[in-house]
């Protein structure tokens, strides 16, 4: 029996991000690898979600570690114990894939080899996740022969804004943010009213991501059996 890959995250805070999650399942679901459930909304509709979920299961973050700190901290306090025959992977985070994507992305957006970055991440709930960004701006910057500055929208400094304004007065008149975020929403509009010469489009839609979340699902799924 194949285990239901459950996707989870907080999609409570606007309905463009509810419509993007959504749309996320279904290329999933589309793929006919697994069954796909969603446990989208608060931390009582995901538990909710969970509970209705019959038979194995592998709990699929559906956000890059340090992107949403709402859904780390729904995750952080889910008791996979009380569900059974069920387990999780880690958020999306320093895939080689993933950042080579968002290296393709600022290029899209207009970034040239003279411009600043910044890599805006949400926040962190920990440590571990703010390794996690510092290891994907670490390969971004590598992949683009380029510095590479984090900032943060929240719980961490320093902040977007001081980011942006620290390469600005070190010289770097053109300014580029990577948007370390899954999927459209609130905070990426946020982002938009910077004064960045470029931002770049979140990670979905883009097939790799469908491929990414998939491979963690096969990857879960053996400690199970």
């Amino acid at each position: 029996m194949v285990p239901t890959m459950v996707l989870l995250a907080d999609d409570s805070r606007d309905a463009q991000r509810r419509e993007a999650l959504c749309g996320l399942a279904e290329a999933v679901a589309e793929r006919g690898e697994a069954p796909v459930a969603t446990a989208f909304g608060s931390p009582e509709e995901v538990a909710g979600a969970l509970r209705s979920v019959r038979g194995p299961k592998v709990v699929v973050p559906a956000f890059v570690a340090g992107g949403d700190v709402a859904s780390a901290r729904l995750l952080s306090r889910l008791d996979l114990r009380s569900l059974g025959d069920s387990c999780r992977t880690p958020p999306l985070g320093a895939v080689p894939s993933i950042v080579a994507d968002l290296a393709g992305r600022l290029s899209d957006a207009g970034w040239s080899r003279d411009d600043g970055v910044v890599l805006a991440a949400d926040g962190t709930t920990g440590t571990e996740e703010r390794q996690v960004v510092m290891d994907v701006a670490r390969m971004l910057s590598r992949r683009l022969g380029s510095p590479v500055q984090v900032g943060y929208l929240r719980t961490w400094a320093p902040s977007v804004v001081d980011a942006v304004d620290r390469l600005r007065r070190n010289g770097r008149e053109n300014v580029a943010v990577a948007a370390w975020r899954l999927v459209d929403g609130p905070d990426l509009d946020l982002l938009r009213r910077l004064d960045a010469t470029a931002i770049t489009s979140p990670l979905w839609p883009s097939e790799l991501v469908v491929d990414t979340l998939l491979a963690q699902h096969r990857a879960a799924k053996g400690r199970l059996v």
